[in-house]
Protein backbone atom coordinates (compact mmCIF):
# COMPACT_ATOMS: atom_id res chain seq x y z
CA UNK A 1 0.00 0.00 0.00
CA UNK A 2 1.49 3.25 -1.47
CA UNK A 3 1.97 5.86 1.73
CA UNK A 4 -0.48 8.56 1.41
CA UNK A 5 1.52 11.67 0.28
CA UNK A 6 1.78 14.62 3.32
CA UNK A 7 -0.62 17.67 3.05
CA UNK A 8 1.18 21.13 3.78
CA UNK A 9 -0.75 22.58 6.90
CA UNK A 10 -1.72 26.13 5.70
CA UNK A 11 0.87 27.65 8.29
CA UNK A 12 3.76 25.57 5.95
CA UNK A 13 2.54 26.60 2.79
CA UNK A 14 2.67 30.09 3.90
CA UNK A 15 6.25 29.55 5.44
CA UNK A 16 7.40 27.98 2.11
CA UNK A 17 6.28 30.68 -0.34
CA UNK A 18 7.39 34.10 0.16
CA UNK A 19 5.09 36.90 -1.25
CA UNK A 20 7.08 39.45 -3.28
CA UNK A 21 7.50 42.96 -1.88
CA UNK A 22 4.61 44.70 -4.11
CA UNK A 23 6.67 47.87 -6.23
CA UNK A 24 5.26 51.13 -5.94
CA UNK A 25 6.33 54.30 -7.28
CA UNK A 26 9.04 56.20 -5.68
CA UNK A 27 6.36 59.06 -4.81
CA UNK A 28 3.91 56.39 -3.41
CA UNK A 29 6.74 54.62 -1.30
CA UNK A 30 7.66 57.87 0.32
CA UNK A 31 4.27 58.35 0.96
CA UNK A 32 3.88 55.21 2.90
CA UNK A 33 6.71 55.46 4.63
CA UNK A 34 5.97 58.60 5.84
CA UNK A 35 2.02 57.71 7.09
CA UNK A 36 4.00 54.39 8.80
CA UNK A 37 6.41 56.48 10.40
CA UNK A 38 3.84 59.35 11.69
CA UNK A 39 1.58 56.57 12.95
CA UNK A 40 4.71 54.40 14.67
CA UNK A 41 6.35 57.43 16.00
CA UNK A 42 2.97 58.40 17.67
CA UNK A 43 2.83 55.03 19.39
CA UNK A 44 6.39 54.58 20.61
CA UNK A 45 7.19 57.82 20.55
CA UNK A 46 11.32 59.23 18.65
CA UNK A 47 13.23 56.93 20.32
CA UNK A 48 11.89 53.53 18.19
CA UNK A 49 14.09 52.11 15.29
CA UNK A 50 14.01 52.49 11.89
CA UNK A 51 14.87 48.85 11.64
CA UNK A 52 11.49 48.45 13.54
CA UNK A 53 9.44 50.63 11.41
CA UNK A 54 10.94 48.94 8.02
CA UNK A 55 9.46 46.14 9.91
CA UNK A 56 6.42 47.14 10.15
CA UNK A 57 6.29 48.44 6.45
CA UNK A 58 7.54 45.28 5.08
CA UNK A 59 10.65 46.85 3.88
CA UNK A 60 13.76 46.64 4.20
CA UNK A 61 15.99 49.02 6.61
CA UNK A 62 18.63 49.89 3.19
CA UNK A 63 15.06 50.41 1.02
CA UNK A 64 14.03 53.37 3.35
CA UNK A 65 17.23 54.95 3.73
CA UNK A 66 16.82 55.05 0.07
CA UNK A 67 14.30 57.53 0.76
CA UNK A 68 15.72 59.28 4.04
CA UNK A 69 19.28 59.55 4.49
CA UNK A 70 19.11 58.75 7.99
CA UNK A 71 16.68 58.63 10.79
CA UNK A 72 16.96 62.53 11.62
CA UNK A 73 15.65 63.10 7.51
CA UNK A 74 12.79 60.66 8.71
CA UNK A 75 11.76 62.99 12.24
CA UNK A 76 12.68 66.14 9.83
CA UNK A 77 9.74 65.04 7.54
CA UNK A 78 7.19 63.62 9.83
CA UNK A 79 7.70 67.30 11.36
CA UNK A 80 6.83 69.11 7.99
CA UNK A 81 4.19 66.99 7.10
CA UNK A 82 2.31 66.88 10.83
CA UNK A 83 2.77 70.21 11.83
CA UNK A 84 3.81 72.51 9.25
CA UNK A 85 1.71 70.66 6.72
CA UNK A 86 -1.75 70.96 8.21
CA UNK A 87 -1.26 74.97 9.44
CA UNK A 88 -3.44 76.61 6.96
CA UNK A 89 -2.91 80.58 6.26
CA UNK A 90 -6.28 81.13 5.63
CA UNK A 91 -6.93 80.68 9.10
CA UNK A 92 -5.45 84.25 9.94
CA UNK A 93 -7.09 85.90 7.29
CA UNK A 94 -10.50 84.33 8.23
CA UNK A 95 -9.93 85.84 11.97
CA UNK A 96 -8.74 89.24 10.74
CA UNK A 97 -12.30 89.28 8.23
CA UNK A 98 -14.02 91.60 10.72
CA UNK A 99 -17.14 91.38 8.81
CA UNK A 100 -17.86 88.40 11.45
CA UNK A 101 -18.48 88.87 15.00
CA UNK A 102 -15.37 88.06 16.56
CA UNK A 103 -16.69 85.17 18.62
CA UNK A 104 -18.50 83.61 15.61
CA UNK A 105 -14.93 83.85 13.85
CA UNK A 106 -13.06 82.20 17.25
CA UNK A 107 -15.32 79.13 17.03
CA UNK A 108 -15.10 78.67 13.29
CA UNK A 109 -11.18 78.87 13.47
CA UNK A 110 -11.26 76.45 16.48
CA UNK A 111 -13.53 73.98 14.27
CA UNK A 112 -11.09 74.19 11.43
CA UNK A 113 -7.89 74.01 13.45
CA UNK A 114 -9.11 71.08 15.93
CA UNK A 115 -9.71 69.37 12.46
CA UNK A 116 -6.38 69.85 11.34
CA UNK A 117 -4.14 69.37 14.29
CA UNK A 118 -6.36 68.02 17.76
CA UNK A 119 -6.21 64.57 15.94
CA UNK A 120 -4.54 61.21 17.66
CA UNK A 121 -1.41 61.63 15.88
CA UNK A 122 -0.60 64.70 16.03
CA UNK A 123 -1.60 65.40 19.79
CA UNK A 124 0.99 62.14 20.76
CA UNK A 125 3.69 62.87 18.19
CA UNK A 126 3.19 66.71 20.10
CA UNK A 127 4.01 65.25 23.41
CA UNK A 128 6.25 62.65 22.43
CA UNK A 129 8.82 65.59 21.03
CA UNK A 130 8.13 67.52 24.05
CA UNK A 131 10.00 64.16 25.71
CA UNK A 132 12.69 63.51 23.48
CA UNK A 133 13.02 66.50 20.33
CA UNK A 134 11.61 69.33 21.83
CA UNK A 135 13.24 71.48 19.06
CA UNK A 136 10.52 70.56 17.38
CA UNK A 137 8.01 71.29 19.96
CA UNK A 138 9.61 74.83 19.90
CA UNK A 139 9.27 75.68 15.71
CA UNK A 140 6.17 74.80 15.85
CA UNK A 141 5.17 77.07 18.85
CA UNK A 142 7.15 79.46 17.23
CA UNK A 143 5.04 79.77 14.62
CA UNK A 144 2.09 79.58 16.83
CA UNK A 145 3.39 82.65 18.36
CA UNK A 146 4.73 84.83 15.49
CA UNK A 147 1.45 84.09 13.29
CA UNK A 148 -1.75 83.62 15.14
CA UNK A 149 -1.29 85.16 18.16
CA UNK A 150 -0.95 88.78 17.63
CA UNK A 151 -3.33 88.73 15.22
CA UNK A 152 -5.57 87.09 18.37
CA UNK A 153 -4.62 89.80 20.46
CA UNK A 154 -5.48 92.69 17.78
CA UNK A 155 -8.90 91.13 17.67
CA UNK A 156 -9.54 90.92 20.97
CA UNK A 157 -8.57 94.64 21.93
CA UNK A 158 -11.17 95.71 19.47
CA UNK A 159 -13.10 92.77 20.58
CA UNK A 160 -13.27 94.74 23.90
CA UNK A 161 -14.00 98.36 22.53
CA UNK A 162 -10.27 99.76 23.26
CA UNK A 163 -8.44 101.61 20.39
CA UNK A 164 -7.70 100.04 17.63
CA UNK A 165 -4.20 100.90 16.98
CA UNK A 166 -1.87 97.92 15.57
CA UNK A 167 1.32 100.22 15.87
CA UNK A 168 1.01 99.15 19.67
CA UNK A 169 2.91 96.22 19.50
CA UNK A 170 1.36 93.12 21.11
CA UNK A 171 2.63 92.41 24.80
CA UNK A 172 3.84 89.10 26.10
CA UNK A 173 1.29 89.34 28.96
CA UNK A 174 -1.21 89.18 26.02
CA UNK A 175 -0.05 86.60 24.65
CA UNK A 176 -0.32 84.56 27.66
CA UNK A 177 -3.83 85.75 28.29
CA UNK A 178 -5.07 84.31 25.16
CA UNK A 179 -2.69 81.52 25.40
CA UNK A 180 -5.53 80.45 28.40
CA UNK A 181 -8.19 80.20 26.07
CA UNK A 182 -5.79 78.32 23.55
CA UNK A 183 -4.65 75.60 26.22
CA UNK A 184 -7.77 75.11 27.74
CA UNK A 185 -9.05 74.07 24.53
CA UNK A 186 -5.89 71.64 23.77
CA UNK A 187 -6.34 70.44 27.18
CA UNK A 188 -9.73 68.77 26.18
CA UNK A 189 -8.65 67.25 23.25
CA UNK A 190 -5.49 65.54 25.86
CA UNK A 191 -7.83 64.50 27.72
CA UNK A 192 -9.85 62.33 24.66
CA UNK A 193 -7.27 61.04 22.64
CA UNK A 194 -3.89 60.67 25.13
CA UNK A 195 -5.49 60.11 28.47
CA UNK A 196 -8.42 58.00 26.95
CA UNK A 197 -11.16 59.64 29.37
CA UNK A 198 -14.65 59.86 28.61
CA UNK A 199 -15.42 63.21 27.36
CA UNK A 200 -19.25 62.68 27.54
CA UNK A 201 -19.42 66.84 26.15
CA UNK A 202 -19.60 67.63 22.05
CA UNK A 203 -16.53 69.24 21.40
CA UNK A 204 -17.69 72.53 19.53
CA UNK A 205 -20.50 72.92 21.98
CA UNK A 206 -17.75 73.10 25.00
CA UNK A 207 -15.68 75.06 22.90
CA UNK A 208 -18.75 77.54 22.28
CA UNK A 209 -19.05 78.25 26.16
CA UNK A 210 -15.24 78.48 26.10
CA UNK A 211 -14.96 81.32 24.04
CA UNK A 212 -17.89 83.07 25.01
CA UNK A 213 -16.57 82.45 28.72
CA UNK A 214 -13.12 84.09 27.70
CA UNK A 215 -14.72 87.36 25.79
CA UNK A 216 -16.82 88.41 28.61
CA UNK A 217 -14.22 87.84 30.94
CA UNK A 218 -11.63 89.95 28.89
CA UNK A 219 -13.90 92.92 28.49
CA UNK A 220 -13.77 93.34 32.17
CA UNK A 221 -10.10 92.20 32.71
CA UNK A 222 -8.41 93.24 29.62
CA UNK A 223 -8.26 96.84 29.96
CA UNK A 224 -6.77 96.54 32.98
CA UNK A 225 -4.01 94.13 31.93
CA UNK A 226 -2.98 97.03 29.17
CA UNK A 227 -3.10 99.52 31.35
CA UNK A 228 -0.74 97.54 33.29
CA UNK A 229 1.86 96.25 30.59
CA UNK A 230 0.68 97.70 27.24
CA UNK A 231 -0.64 101.30 27.73
CA UNK A 232 0.53 102.52 24.85
CA UNK A 233 -2.17 100.50 23.52
CA UNK A 234 -4.79 102.10 24.96
CA UNK A 235 -4.06 105.52 23.08
CA UNK A 236 -5.77 106.42 19.87
CA UNK A 237 -4.37 105.28 16.57
CA UNK A 238 -2.76 108.31 15.20
CA UNK A 239 -4.76 109.47 12.43
CA UNK A 240 -3.37 109.54 8.95
CA UNK A 241 -2.35 112.87 7.22
CA UNK A 242 -3.92 113.17 3.54
CA UNK A 243 -1.61 114.56 1.23
CA UNK A 244 -3.11 117.65 -0.59
CA UNK A 245 -2.91 117.01 -4.19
Amino acid sequence: MKARPRVAAPKDVAASVKSPRSRLAPADRERQIIDGAIAYFSEVGFSGQTRELSTRLGITQPLLYRYFANKQALVERVYQTVFEGRWNPAWIAMLQDRSTPFRERLVEFYRQYSQATYQPDWIRIYLHAGLSRPELNRRYIRLVRTQLMPVYCLELRRDCGLPDNPQAAVSEQEIEFVWSLHGGIFYFALREHVYQARVKVDFMTHVGFAVDNFLEGAKTTYPRLLAAFAPEALAPAPRRVRRSS
